[in-house]
């Protein structure tokens, strides 16, 4: 199957939307499925030797909150080369430029296009001109227009699909929680001395309690509910704060900190290599969060997959997910947080290996990608019954469905022309090259 993403966020972008986004176009690859990913360019990313399936669409910061970029044009440039590619399915993952252009690809090529809805916009459209432009209240609009015209929605949560049914959307949903590579997670060559050692170039003593907030620091992260309440349990426990990350709240969160004269049990440790987090996640007695603005959380699954246990805000996502004593515990609301700590360090049952093994596959990547296949498959069906009832002609029919046959039993049939990637690459670095996009022939 030859499939198209198309995304306003991606790597090097750090979010959980660019990491789903990865997470799903690496699966389907590793099945064997042909994916190319649609995004905005990156100051940070050399187009040279930018990955052969990237294909960058010149854009521009976005206003309020310059790590994230919208696309400024592109769209003939997209649709040639997603029709010299015969895209099968475009799955979009974001509602704006690239989104949208995602859509009118679809519909010129006549295929199947679905959506996932990540983000829950109520909470961030303070971020854009401090919430006087877009207001809560008009995201349900927003969202609705971007769906109309969409074949199928996936939701990463129950609270996503609650959220889009109050919305009043009547197309096809599934729920389909995005999953994590677990070899980046588990690593069992970690050793306890690596940990050992961890802990004590954090400051943490062996009989202290390590609490990890691991995230953007931004103020809906609500990481200043944690820090506040440690007030009340530090007398009563030795536990240390490690906070890991960096955002546009940081400097708050370390005058909070030394306000209330925490900044020996709290640590800030900036921002990590992706490489390095499954340390962090070992070294912890317990992954904690404060937030109520996740849509799912990749870093719940992250944390459980290294096997430690977490504290977070209770969810309707989070009581599918902290399914045992075991894997954590869930607080009411920020009172309650004190009170969950003390719970889970005195109640917190042993590891156990089975309940462990179990609860991995339901967060693994492959059962992940595997649901989403399943739904491409459902929408692809029923894209050709409704072409065939047209009066699709049946040469053009059977090399379509040769295409979308699964890849283990079909070899790819059509290459990349080099001209199509030649165009690709040059149209990022040459602003000349993208105002004569209309121009381009692509053989």
């Amino acid at each position: 199957m030859r499939i198209g993403l198309f995304t306003d966020s991606y790597l090097p972008q750090v979010s959980g939307v660019a990491t789903s986004i990865e997470t799903l176009a690496n699966q389907l690859t590793s099945m064997g499925h042909n994916v190319f990913i649609f995004t905005t360019t990156d100051p940070q990313v050399d187009p040279e030797n930018d990955e052969k399936n990237v294909i960058r669409l010149r854009s521009i910061p976005l206003i309020s909150l310059a790590e994230r970029r919208i696309v400024l044009k592109g769209v003939v440039a997209a649709y040639q080369v997603a029709q010299t590619y015969h895209l099968d399915i475009i799955h979009t993952q974001t509602e704006f430029g690239v989104g949208m252009l995602g859509k009118l690809v679809a519909r010129q090529l006549k295929i199947p296009v679905i959506h996932t809805l990540h983000t829950k916009y109520e909470d961030y459209v303070h971020y854009i001109a401090k919430g006087r432009i877009i207001r809560p209240g008009m995201v349900k609009y927003i969202i609705k227009n971007y769906l109309h015209g969409v074949d199928g929605v996936i939701a990463p949560s129950d609270i996503v699909l609650d959220t889009i049914n109050q919305y009043g959307v009547s197309i096809e949903k599934r729920v389909i929680p995005t999953g994590i590579k677990l070899d980046k997670f588990v690593r069992p060559e970690i050793s306890q001395a690596d940990v050992a050692e961890l802990r004590t170039s954090l400051g943490i003593r062996q009989q202290d309690i390590m609490l990890l907030s691991l995230s953007r620091l931004a103020e809906e992260k609500n990481i200043q509910a944690i820090i506040t309440k440690l007030s009340a349990i530090r007398d009563q426990v030795s536990v240390k704060l490690v906070i890991v990350g960096s955002g546009p709240y940081q400097d708050k969160l370390q005058k909070l900190v030394s306000d209330l004269n925490l900044t020996d049990i709290v640590v800030f440790t900036g921002l990590v290599d992706n490489s390095q987090t499954a340390y962090y996640y070992k070294a912890a007695d317990f992954f904690i969060s404060a937030s109520t603005s996740e849509t799912q959380g990749l870093t719940y699954i992250e944390a459980l997959a290294s096997g430690t246990p977490v504290l977070a805000a209770d969810n309707a996502y989070l009581r599918t997910l902290i399914t045992d004593p075991a894997f954590g515990c869930l607080f009411e609301d920020d009172n309650h947080i004190p009170d969950t700590i003390l719970k889970a360090i005195s109640t917190t049952p042993a590891f156990d290996q089975a309940k462990y093994d179990q609860k991995l596959y339901a967060i693994s990547a492959e059962y992940f990608a595997a649901r989403v296949y399943e739904f491409y498959l459902d929408k692809i069906i029923s894209n050709n019954h409704y072409l065939a009832q047209k009066g699709e002609s049946i040469p053009r029919q059977t090399a379509r469905l040769f295409r979308q046959a699964p890849a283990k039993t079909v070899k790819t049939v059509v290459r990349t022309p080099k001209k199509v990637a030649y165009f690709a690459k040059k149209a990022i670095k040459h602003a000349k090259i993208l105002k004569k996009y209309g121009k381009i022939k692509l053989k």
